[in-house]
């Protein structure tokens, strides 16, 4: 798939901007806080209708003005359409080809793309909850029946959660409310689960075919999803006896605490190097090389489920990466995918720009095409 052209209006430092991008790669260069990233954010916000950064999406409103828009033009299995999305002060209207769209879910996945930022090393190196997001937002965006099964298990969660807060000493009427609960959290929580487990399987494949060139063969990445329901990894149709069970288990401890233990909320991924855990006994050099595996492998695993390749944003993360792992990555991209990427600097870019690429100077919100 092809991002053809971006359209921003009021969109964090830029009161308007529209660009024609490269069907190969667009490089975006300039200082720091000039404007780079908030590119690469509005086709974020074009893929999943949501920022990696902004706590608010009143944030991404440019100061003293009313609301932001955002609108790109694609090209998707020879087709071109047209993805816009306006944000307000309280909440989001995007429209596809021109029609309104009521639902957010039915928005994202139109244009799928894969972001590598320099925060992205922490899917390695951070908490358990950097990788349940990388989860959800690679599956969401892939199938919107995940998005639909995620929001409705948050709901519920947090239904739960509030009957455990206010309940010091339950009673059977609140015990009985908490099982009504209990049945709706066990039947998304489980297709959330199977879903995942189904993913990392795909992603382990990849990453670890990935892994095993860029280190020439020298180790080898394991990718294991690890459940607050099980420690071996039961059948299907397990599954939702293993979650009630874990409930009906937790449940003084739930009430003690206000909050539920057990779920796929709880979950996380395990990422090994030749069987040692990356994130506690990993050098910087393994973490950085197992996240850009999982990274690159998102490339091929969406390429395998969507038909299509997605687009890349590489958000200066070039900089954060040896010689070895620039190569390997530029390698990756190939004349298979579209790239955006930013950076502060072209040393090592030098060929790229050269063949195909499109570069625009990036100054206080102003480009300049070079």
């Amino acid at each position: 798939m092809i991002l053809h052209k971006l359209e921003v209006h009021d969109f964090r430092n830029y009161s308007s901007l529209s660009l024609s991008l490269s069907p190969h790669v667009t490089i975006f260069v300039g200082q720091n806080a000039q404007g780079k990233t908030n590119i690469l954010e509005s086709v974020l916000m074009l893929a999943l209708a949501k920022s990696h950064r902004a706590g608010k999406d009143s944030e991404m409103i440019r100061w003293g003005a009313e609301s932001a828009f955002v609108a790109g033009e694609l090209e998707r299995q020879q087709r071109r359409s047209s993805l816009d999305l306006r944000i307000m002060k309280h909440g989001k209207k995007v429209r596809i080809n021109g029609l309104e769209k009521r639902r957010i879910s039915d928005f994202i996945g139109h244009l799928n793309v894969v972001l590598f930022a320099p925060e992205d090393l922490m899917l390695v190196k951070g908490g358990p909850q950097a990788r349940r997001r990388f989860l959800d937002i690679e599956l969401g965006q892939m199938s919107p029946q995940y998005l639909h099964n995620l929001a409705q298990y948050q709901k519920v969660l947090q239904q739960r959660n509030n009957i455990l807060k206010n309940s010091d000493r339950p009673d059977k009427k609140m015990i009985d409310t908490l099982a009504v609960w209990d049945e709706q959290l066990i039947e998304y929580g489980v297709k959330l689960i199977r879903k995942r487990l189904e993913f990392v399987s795909k992603l382990q494949e990849f990453s670890a075919s990935i892994h095993q060139r860029i280190t020439s063969g020298g180790e080898e990445l394991t990718l294991q999803y690890k459940s607050s329901l099980f420690e071996d990894v039961p059948s299907v149709d397990e599954l939702p006896s293993r979650f009630q069970q874990q409930l009906a288990d937790k449940q003084r401890e739930d009430f003690r605490r206000g909050s539920t233990s057990a779920g796929p909320h709880r979950d996380d991924v395990e990422v090994r190097i030749d069987g040692k855990n990356v994130n506690t006994f990993g050098s910087q050099g393994q973490q950085r090389t197992a996240a850009l595996s999982m990274k690159l492998a998102e490339i091929d695993l969406i390429r395998q489920e969507v038909g299509e390749y997605p687009v890349l944003l590489l958000d200066d993360v070039l900089s954060e990466l040896d010689e070895m792992r620039q190569l390997h990555l530029l390698e990756s991209m190939g004349e298979k995918v579209q790239t955006l990427i930013t950076t502060t600097m072209t040393y090592g870019l030098e060929e790229l720009m050269r063949e195909k690429a499109v570069v625009y100077r990036v100054q206080q919100g102003i480009l300049l095409r070079a």
